[in-house]
C-alpha cells in the first residue's frame, strides 16, 4: 500500500482523468472542471469541481465518481467533494473544448470521406435556403458531378417537388454490407451528372404535418447520414432547417468536415439573424465558405431596378463574418416557377437567375473542387477490389 506521505496532488489528479462528463464526452481534468485538489494529513483528500450550472443533473454522478476514483488510491482515508458554478468565460472555453473533442470523434456515416458536404443554412426561415440548395445541387449535377441531396428540414420538407423527384424510399440489402439494409435514395439524371435525393417527403404525404420534437428530428437526419446508400457521391448538399437547434448540432457532430453556406436577404434584420448561423458553425468548428444573398434585386422588363428587400445585406454579412460573398441571386418569377414544376432555374442560363445560380456553382467548385472519378484510377482500383476479396476486411470488421 502506498504510504500516506507518498499520496500527492498529482496522483489524485491523474486518477480523476477517469471521471468522464457523459454529456461532454471528456474527462473533468481535460475539460478544466477540476478547480483544486488538496491532500491533507492522515490521507484526507479535498476535491473542488466546477460545473457548468449549479443544478447540473449529473452533479450527483460526478461527485460519486470523483469520490470513487480518488478513494481507490492507496493512502486515502476519506474524500470530500465540493462543487461550484463556472463563470461565463470559463464555461464558453469548456464548451469550445467539448465541441472540438466531439469533432474528433465523429461516428461512421455512409457519406464517403472524399465527398464535400455543403450545408445551406441561415438563422431564420423565408430567405430561400431550399431554393439555393436545389439550384446548387442541380447546377453541380449538370456539370457532371454525382450529388447527394439531403432534405434536413424534416418538418418543412420541400426538396422533392423543387427537384421534380417523386416516389417512396425503400430499403435494400447492400453488397458491401450484406447483413445490413440501407435506404436507397431516389435518383434523377441531369446531363452527365446525377442527383441522389433523400427527404421525409418520400415517406409521408406532401400535405401531411410532421409534429416531432427536436431529438426525433435530429434522429431522422442521423438515419439519413448513417443508413442511406449514398454511394460514390462527389458532393452532399444539405438543405438545413432554419435556426441553430438540434439538427444543426447533430450535423456538426456527425459530419465535422461540413462546409457551410450562409443565406441571407438584403434586409438588415435577416442579415443579423443569419450571422447567428455563422457563429454556430464557427463554434462547432465548421468552415463557413461563403455568403449567398438571395432576393437581391428585381429587374423589371422595361429596365427599372427595384431593391424590394433593401440592399447590402449580403455584403455586410460577408464582411462581418470574414467570408466571401459568393453570389447575389435576383428576384425572378423563373425561380418560383422552377421550384413549382421541378425544373431549377440554374438549368436555364437564359435568365438572370439562371446565370446567377451558375456563378454560385462555379464559385463553390473553385473553392475546393471535388475530383470527378469517372475516369480516375481510384475508380478502377475500386472496381478491381470489388472483384477480389484479397486485402478486404471481413464482413463486420
Amino acid at each position: 500500500m502506498m504510504p500516506v506521505d507518498q499520496l500527492t496532488e498529482a496522483s489524485v489528479r491523474d486518477a480523476l482523468r477517469g471521471v468522464i462528463d457523459p454529456e461532454l464526452g471528456d474527462n473533468i481534468v481535460e475539460l478544466g472542471m477540476l478547480d483544486a485538489v488538496e491532500v491533507r494529513p492522515g490521507g484526507e483528500v479535498l476535491v473542488r469541481v466546477a460545473l457548468t450550472t449549479p443544478s447540473c443533473p449529473l452533479r450527483g454522478q460526478i461527485r460519486a465518481e470523483v469520490t470513487a476514483r480518488a478513494g481507490a488510491l492507496s493512502g486515502v482515508s476519506s474524500v470530500k467533494v465540493e462543487t461550484s458554478e463556472m463563470g461565463r468565460d470559463r464555461k464558453a472555453a469548456l464548451m469550445a473544448r467539448a465541441r472540438w473533442k466531439a469533432s474528433q470523434l465523429a461516428p461512421k456515416t455512409t457519406v464517403p470521406p472524399r465527398a464535400r458536404v455543403l450545408a445551406v443554412s441561415s438563422g431564420k426561415g423565408g430567405v430561400g435556403k431550399s431554393s439555393i440548395s436545389v439550384n446548387l445541387a442541380a447546377g453541380l449535377a449538370a456539370r457532371g458531378y454525382t450529388v447527394g441531396v439531403l432534405d434536413a428540414d424534416i418538418a418543412g420538407f420541400s426538396i422533392p417537388r423543387m427537384l421534380g423527384v417523386s416516389g417512396s424510399l425503400e430499403g435494400k440489402w447492400g453488397p458491401s454490407e450484406p447483413a445490413r439494409k440501407l435506404i436507397q435514395p431516389l435518383v434523377r439524371r441531369l446531363g452527365q451528372g446525377e442527383l441522389r435525393v433523400v427527404s421525409m417527403g418520400f415517406l409521408t404525404g406532401e400535405d401531411e404535418a410532421i409534429m416531432w420534437r427536436g431529438l426525433m428530428l435530429n434522429r431522422a437526419v442521423q438515419h439519413f447520414l448513417e443508413d442511406v446508400a449514398w454511394g460514390d457521391i462527389d458532393y452532399l448538399v444539405v438543405d438545413m432547417p432554419p435556426g441553430t437547434g438540434d439538427i444543426q448540432m447533430g450535423l456538426a457532430r456527425l459530419l465535422p468536415r461540413t462546409e457551410v453556406l450562409v443565406v441571407t436577404i438584403p434586409a438588415i434584420a435577416a442579415q443579423k439573424v443569419a450571422a447567428r448561423a455563422a457563429s454556430m458553425a464557427s463554434k462547432s468548428y465548421l468552415r463557413v465558405i461563403g455568403v449567398v444573398e438571395n432576393m437581391s434585386v428585381f429587374n423589371c422588363a422595361h429596365g427599372e431596378r427595384y431593391e424590394l428587400f433593401g440592399n447590402g445585406g449580403g455584403r455586410r454579412l460577408a464582411d462581418e463574418i470574414g467570408a466571401p460573398l459568393l453570389a447575389t441571386i435576383p428576384v425572378e418569377p423563373a425561380v418560383a416557377l422552377g421550384g413549382d414544376i421541378g425544373q431549377p432555374a440554374v438549368l436555364d442560363t437564359a435568365t438572370g437567375a439562371g446565370k446567377a445560380f451558375g456563378a454560385l456553382v462555379d464559385a463553390v467548385v473553385a473553392l475546393s473542387p471535388a475530383v470527378l472519378m469517372a475516369t480516375c484510377s481510384a475508380r478502377a482500383l475500386e472496381a478491381l477490389d470489388a472483384l477480389s476479396p484479397i486485402g478486404r476486411p471481413a464482413t463486420g470488421a
